[in-house]
């Protein structure tokens, strides 16, 4: 019901959208004389606000065309290396004769970022994959949006995941470097464990995990002790609604990304408040730099997606509720998960001191998991003054954390030592 209720909400907001557009297109066209007036910025301002508060956000552009690789400018194309009805794995493929005359004539290692299936469409690791372009062969999880999967394609949950991510990683392999954002910690980790045991050719040479949430159980957060104080059935009344019409996925059972996204602002509703009110005030005073830095952002963070509901209920469950992977307790189709059968895969550790989604000590935890890579093979890092958006996006992360990450495979890269 609730999901049909956002959904009239949307489209009974519709006629005034349109009224707000026309009003702030009126009061701020340079042909209206009235234009550069205080009453007209403000109405003009206001009108801005409505509308953009009130539209949908749909899922943003990549806005990747190239790259800089030792002073040259590379071009990039996108193409899917891989598909399923639940992702596709986008390659950024630099054109080769570009990296010709940038002097390279050996491969990049091969990069697999596994982005977030948390609400948030994986161009929010924009930033991330503009780091590592000019050094790696970059692939990206690009997940769908579960209310756009119709019913007949069937369920997606955990165990589904961590069976994705082996497969592209041999869609991208031999031997190519994971790189972990934040959820996929886990999964992960168990879909190299099975490859590692398992002695698949493509296992990754190196795995990086930045902000993930590998041990729950350590430094909780306020993320942490909702999952902790609610019982499991609470989460599965509440937080799982039914797609409805005219979305392909209509009567799919889903987490909403827009219950996921209220969740998140609630945490910091003051913040998000401001950043409207300076939004507003940006337009009043014609300070259009600072207005389009704002809509950049927004139009991210805004832009969410639908999580089917047996991904949703089980990662609650396995990641903070039980605990199963830190406590050895992990299966997969029947099958034990073992972290300490890892001794062949490089491993690193990131994460920010600020961090109130997934608190430091979380993802540490993989090292001691992962108990028989050798040391020589372990990085463990805390970067400063940083907090969840931190570690894989900003001026910190491509100054500070980036070039630990990129020394780090470099010195694991199989190719690179065969």
């Amino acid at each position: 019901m609730l999901y049909a209720l956002n959904e009239l909400g949307y489209h009974a907001a519709t006629p005034l959208r349109r009224v707000a557009r026309a009003t702030r297109d009126f009061w701020s066209a340079p042909y209206n004389p009235a234009s550069e007036s205080a009453f007209a910025r403000n109405i003009s301002a206001g009108a801005d606000l409505f509308a953009t508060v009130t539209r949908r956000y749909g899922k943003p552009e990549w806005m990747i065309d190239e790259t800089i690789v030792d002073g040259h400018k590379v071009r990039v194309r996108r193409n899917t290396a891989w598909s399923s009805p639940w992702v596709d794995l986008v390659h950024f493929n630099r054109d080769t004769s570009d990296l010709r005359r940038a002097g390279r004539k050996a491969m990049d290692p091969a990069v697999l970022i596994v982005a977030p299936l948390s609400g948030h469409y994986a161009t929010l690791l924009r930033g991330t994959v503009e780091a590592f372009l000019p050094d790696h062969d970059v692939y990206v999880t690009d997940w769908v949006n579960a209310r756009q999967v119709g019913v007949l394609e069937g369920r997606f949950d955990f165990y589904d995941y961590v069976d994705h991510v082996r497969e592209m990683l041999r869609a991208v392999g031999p031997r190519p470097h994971v790189v972990a954002v934040c959820q996929p910690g886990p999964p992960v980790l168990a879909a190299t464990t099975l490859m590692a045991e398992d002695g698949d050719p493509s296992r990754p040479a190196s795995m990086t995990f930045m902000g993930s949430p590998i041990d729950a159980r350590l430094s909780p957060t306020v993320t942490n002790r909702l999952a902790e104080e609610r019982p499991f059935a609470w989460f599965k009344s509440n937080m799982i609604y039914t797609v409805p019409s005219p979305h392909p996925g209509a009567g799919r059972r889903v987490y909403p990304g827009f219950v996921q996204l209220y969740s998140f602002m609630s945490m910091n509703a003051q913040r998000h408040q401001d950043a409207h009110k300076a939004y507003f005030e940006h337009l009043v005073t014609g300070d259009g730099d600072q207005a389009a830095k704002h809509l950049e952002f927004y139009d991210e963070y805004l832009s969410v997606l639908d999580l089917t509901e047996e991904f949703y209920l089980q990662t609650i469950d396995i990641v903070f509720q039980t605990y199963l992977l830190p406590r050895g307790l992990l299966t997969h189709r029947g099958r034990p998960v073992k972290p300490e059968a890892i001794s062949d895969v490089a491993l690193m550790t990131v994460e920010g001191e600020l961090d109130d989604i997934s608190g430091v000590g979380q993802t540490q935890a993989a090292h001691g998991l992962c108990s028989n890579i050798p040391d020589g093979k372990r990085v463990l890092h805390v970067q400063p003054k940083v907090g969840h958006y931190g570690v894989f996006n900003g001026r910190r992360f491509r100054e500070e954390i980036y070039p630990r990450v990129r020394d780090f495979i470099q010195a694991n890269d199989v190719g690179a030592t065969a």
